[in-house]
């Protein structure tokens, strides 16, 4: 019976002190906010598309795919150059995402927001998401700054 007694006062001693030194501590999770939506326009027979749109959710992002028989349509009103045009076009909070480019890097954008329309991830790269076939390094290009294109990240 002593040995329970001097437990619970233990016990009391240590809740008075847990409570007397200060507002009591937030215990839990820290939550990211949100990602934004994303909008994909694709080709409806495009199979690299799909993995690049798995490789996104996987990533945390809701995706909403639109298959559209004028990608060149697509990219144009979007104000994707030529020189950057990809399979699939996408837009994530105010930013065109063209081609396969990696979640990473569009988490990167959206968190450093830099003057720019979008990043692209020029042809298809054979080791990009969706495309798979590693060993090839490739570029993610920010285009839209300044008229001018420049790398963002290097794979």
């Amino acid at each position: 019976m002593s040995v329970l007694r001097s437990t619970r006062r233990g016990m009391l001693a240590l809740g008075a002190a847990f409570l007397s030194a200060g507002p009591p501590l937030s215990i839990g999770v820290a939550r990211a906010a949100p990602l934004p939506p994303v909008a994909v326009w694709k080709d409806a027979g495009c199979a690299c598309c799909e993995d690049w749109i798995r490789h996104m959710r996987e990533a945390g992002f809701s995706v909403m795919v639109s298959n559209s028989p004028d990608m060149a349509g697509v990219k144009q009103a979007r104000g994707v150059p030529d020189s950057m045009w990809s399979c699939h076009t996408a837009v994530v909070d105010g930013y065109v995402i063209e081609g396969h480019v990696p979640a990473d890097d569009v988490k990167r954008l959206l968190a450093e927001r830099p003057a720019g329309k979008g990043l692209a991830a020029p042809g298809m790269p054979p080791s990009a998401p969706g495309m798979d076939q590693p060993g090839e390094p490739y570029s993610v290009m920010l285009f839209g700054a300044s008229g001018a294109e420049v790398i963002y990240a290097q794979h």
